[in-house]
């Protein structure tokens, strides 16, 4: 696709930006919409998958005929079937007349299923036959009715990782993943960020009629350097949030940092829950597995540093000892008693070491006991917590896990604030 009709397809749908890949999502999308070819858009939440459906119904055969976005994790697990493939009336408590079904009412159009990940797999079965031929029966019917539906799927679960977990049918994802597109993310879109944000600026500026924001060069630096876990849904809220509240309509850094936007969330231990799906050689730091090592690695440094620290205090070396990490005191200590102490011979107890300043003011003991994975995961997520002042959001954006995970890693270790 040339420049000149990759421009004008952005301008028509509001897409902001000149990342490759998301020209490349473009130019996929429209090589496919003459087909009826299924096609599996992939990538993180809040990228803006749900414009490439409109982009490919638009510029098919089928763009005179009705376009349904339907968002498969919204509808409960019990009704699922009812909505996408209708019921007879008295299939079940409460059906009290017939319903078509979107199979039904999108006949010789386009149906846009997001999040079909989150699809039960009684459902994923029902869906196959559909894509394969083109049949499905209603809830509480015998009848075999057909459809003729282009079908249009996205998601951001793992779909790899669904598979081997056997929550998602392996067929049905090479059914659907006939055409597969990916979306970006966010902080890999470079500059890009910045022309959003403007266009953001500039749209919520003349809707409510306030003056317009402009950032300064940290602020600037810092909106390019965060890792933008919400994408572009969290950068159009960050948006909206500065125009209406901020007093001062000229951003800095120090600005931008009291709406989340932070150094260490940009640069820290958290997870990028991108990548797996990313075409190309994109890193995956999806798996708590993974955390956990860095963790590891991390905790291994601190050790050799704790080490170093009571080597240039003068400990004796032929002593050992005893132990001991204590993650949740906010100074360490240490132990100076030897476990085993030569006749006659007088041990100086070591002094107290600051492990902030340096200052002796605190006694430290260390334990090479070794820690398993999920006390060292207790301990960071207690440390995190405390930090951010038990602030859930701000917590599960430094680990870069979700509110959801962190929620349900609190209710295990049982780390709820007193």
């Amino acid at each position: 696709m040339n420049e000149s009709n990759l421009q004008t397809i952005k301008q028509r749908y509001g897409i902001v930006g000149n990342y490759v890949g998301l020209n490349r999502a473009l130019d996929i999308a429209v090589q496919v919409a003459p087909t009826d070819l299924s096609v599996l858009i992939q990538g993180e939440s809040g990228v803006g998958k749900e414009v490439i459906p409109r982009v490919i119904h638009d510029k098919s055969s089928r763009k005179h005929q009705k376009y349904f976005a339907i968002n498969c994790g919204s509808i409960p697990e019990g009704t699922i079937d009812s909505e996408l493939f209708g019921h007879e009336k008295g299939a079940f408590t409460g059906a009290v007349g017939e319903r078509e079904g979107y199979f039904g009412a999108a006949n010789k159009g386009t149906l846009f299923l997001d999040e079909v990940g989150e699809l039960p797999l009684s459902t994923q079965a029902r869906l196959l036959r559909v894509l394969e031929t083109g049949e499905y029966i209603r809830v509480g019917s015998s009848e075999v009715r057909t459809t003729d539906v282009r079908i249009i799927a996205a998601t951001n679960v793992n779909i790899t990782k669904a598979i081997s977990e056997g929550k998602f049918r392996e067929d049905l994802y090479y059914r659907l993943a006939t055409i597969p597109i990916s979306m970006p993310p966010l902080r890999e879109r470079g500059r890009d960020i910045e022309l959003l944000f403007r266009k953001f600026v500039a749209d919520f500026s003349d809707r409510y009629m306030l003056e317009r924001i402009s950032l300064t060069d940290d602020a600037r630096q810092l909106l390019l350097s965060y890792k933008w876990p919400g994408n572009i849904r969290q950068l159009k809220n960050v948006a909206e949030q500065l125009c209406i509240i901020s007093r001062e309509r000229e951003i800095t850094a120090d600005t931008l940092r009291q709406y989340g936007i932070t150094d260490d969330s940009a640069t820290g231990h958290g997870l990028v829950l991108a990548g797996s799906w990313q075409q190309g050689n994109t890193h995956s730091y999806e798996s708590e597995r993974e955390m956990l090592f860095r963790l590891l690695t991390d905790l291994s440094k601190e050790v050799k540093g704790l080490k170093e620290i009571i080597n240039s205090h003068g400990i004796n070396p032929a002593y050992s000892p005893q132990q001991h990490i204590i993650q949740d005191a906010e100074y360490a200590t240490i132990d100076s008693t030897p476990l085993i102490q030569a006749p006659g011979e007088h041990v100086t107890p070591v002094t107290h070491i600051d492990m902030q300043s340096d200052v002796p003011n605190a006694v430290e003991y260390i334990d090479t006991t070794p820690r398993s994975m999920k006390e060292i995961e207790e301990a960071n997520i207690r440390e995190a917590l405390r930090r951010n002042s038990y602030n859930r959001s701000k917590t599960a954006r430094e680990l870069g896990i979700s509110e959801r995970t962190l929620y349900r890693r609190i209710k295990d270790y049982g780390l709820e604030k007193n």
